[in-house]
């Protein structure tokens, strides 16, 4: 399991798919709000004058020197949905976030978000 004090050290650090090929760098990780536990990652991507963040779930990802491995391919991770780097993910587009990965999407109990930012 990936701590959320471990994880934030790796900001700026690659993101890399189950093959080794370089998505791009990990800027922000999002924690589970009912656990408090690693979610998912933004990782910055696209050209330096058009970048962008693109979300990816931490469920099986693992550190290495330098790296953050997902268990994603880079394919579906560049397609996922996204957001500018100065924007934020709006409640009501968690849900597509989810989808995307084929990850069930359960608001809580009372309609809070899902994902919390840290």
């Amino acid at each position: 399991m990936i701590h959320p004090a471990d994880i934030r050290e790796w900001r700026n650090q690659d993101v890399v798919d189950p093959s080794g090929h370089k998505i791009g760098v990990l800027e922000a990780v999002y924690v589970h709000t009912a656990s408090d536990e690693p979610a998912m990652a933004t990782v910055r991507t696209g050209l330096p004058t058009r970048q962008r963040l693109v979300f990816v779930p931490l469920d099986d990802a693992t550190v290495g020197p330098g790296y953050l491995k997902v268990a994603y391919d880079k394919g579906t991770v560049r397609k996922a949905p996204s957001i500018g780097l100065d924007d934020v993910l709006a409640a009501e587009d968690e849900p597509v976030v989810f989808q995307h990965y084929g990850i069930a999407y359960e608001p809580g109990a009372a309609g809070e978000r899902r994902l919390a930012r840290r």
